[in-house]
């Protein structure tokens, strides 16, 4: 993680936190105006707003000029109507006199249309004031999103800062010396011997081994829950045990899915139930690999690497030779070390330290990200926590 990305989580919950702040104040800006006037009182006014625009927009084109008189009569009458029935104490109730007396006129235009809706604008600002609150708890859930999403970044920011301290820390002292050195090199040696022996043992016995033989093999392992393999799919199984063309090994079937049908006919007994058997599931086949038997560098913590190593002796003794099998032997030995876990932590700095990392553990400036990355973070959650500003 670069000094660069810190420094913007850094702002990132910053602005996260103004901007909580702002949504607040201005949720509780528009609640106040709201109740300033009352709910009820505004969605009166929206209400009879939205009434006399309608009347407005319906009438404009055939109650104006010498349009329609019928429309013309109608429209004044409905929108005197309207004026009058609203309470004398609503709020922005002249507004809407006002625009009656815009178009209570003989003979009416557009401009008297325009007009009215400019008599309205009192009446508008304060129905807007509804949606403005809206509009403020909307932000206000986003602001709340944002910044619980900028915890949860600062979260990973603390955890892999500690994360790196801790490895820091592995790389100095008595861990750091040649003697300790050899020894973190002698393990992975271990490991990666086995690794290497497993996966040309595997490779050969794929190759070599009849179908049914291997496939029953790697069925047989889901009895071990630490090696991995992803048992056989039950009709392809079924199909190399009970037809001869699964003596051939698994190489020779994948070759065989690539004749013809004529071809084919001369290697299988029926190349319809074979092509419906193990061509479809050749992707599954083409998977099949040693990598649930590796333990790859660096090795998992001491338990771990005992349970998995005593399930590797059982499992590749069934197809590998023995000085394989002595290799796993070998990781349950380099597990039951005393030092086994001082040792993997001076692996797992050396694998996952960037020189980078290794440079700001260094220059201390891991620690002062790590400081800053918390105290935003704890900023951050008491923003969350409160429930208006002070």
């Amino acid at each position: 993680m670069s000094t660069s990305e810190t420094a913007a989580g850094d702002g990132d919950a910053g602005d996260a936190e103004r901007a909580l702040r702002r949504a607040r104040r201005r949720l509780r800006d528009a609640e106040s105006a709201v109740a300033e006037y009352g709910e009820s009182d505004l969605e009166r006014v929206r209400d009879a707003l939205g009434t006399a625009e309608g009347l407005l927009d319906r009438y404009e084109g055939s109650a104006t000029g010498t349009g329609d008189f019928q429309a013309y009569v109608e429209f004044q009458g409905e929108f005197a109507d309207l004026v009058e029935g609203l309470p004398d104490d609503l709020p922005a109730r002249d507004a809407f006199e006002a625009a009656n007396d815009v178009v209570d006129q003989r003979r009416l235009s557009e401009s008297d249309f325009a007009g009215a809706r400019e008599r309205l604008a009192p009446a508008r600002e304060l129905a807007e004031l509804l949606s403005d609150r809206e509009a403020a708890r909307s932000a206000l859930r986003e602001a709340e999103r944002d910044a619980q999403a900028r915890v949860a970044d600062l979260d990973e920011r603390v955890d892999h800062h500690e994360r790196v301290l801790d490895l820091g820390e592995a790389l100095t002292g008595e861990d750091a010396d040649a003697a300790f050195q050899e020894r973190v090199a002698d393990l992975r040696g271990t490991v990666e011997s086995y690794d290497g022996a497993v996966t040309d043992a595997f490779r050969e016995y794929r190759r070599t081994a009849s179908a049914r033989e291997f496939l029953g093999f790697v069925a047989d392992t889901a009895a071990y829950p630490l090696v991995a393999f992803e048992t056989p799919p039950d009709e392809l199984l079924s199909y190399v045990e009970s037809h001869a063309v699964g003596e051939e090994p698994l190489p020779d079937l994948l070759e065989f899915a690539d004749y013809s049908t004529s071809k084919l006919g001369h290697y299988v007994e029926n190349p319809g139930t074979f092509r419906t058997r193990v061509p479809v599931h050749r992707t599954y086949l083409d998977r099949l690999s040693a990598d649930p038997l590796l333990v790859d560098w660096p090795a998992p913590p001491a338990g771990e690497l005992d349970a998995l190593a005593g399930e590797l002796v059982s499992v590749v003794a069934k197809f590998a030779d023995e000085d394989v099998v002595a290799s796993a032997r070998e990781l349950r030995r380099a597990a039951a070390a005393d030092d086994y876990d001082r040792l993997r932590r001076v692996a797992l700095a050396e694998s996952e330290l960037t020189d980078e990392e290794r440079r700001k553990l260094e220059a201390g400036e891991i620690e002062a990200e790590l400081d800053a990355a918390r105290e935003e973070r704890r900023r951050l959650r008491d923003a969350l926590a409160e429930t208006d500003d002070t």
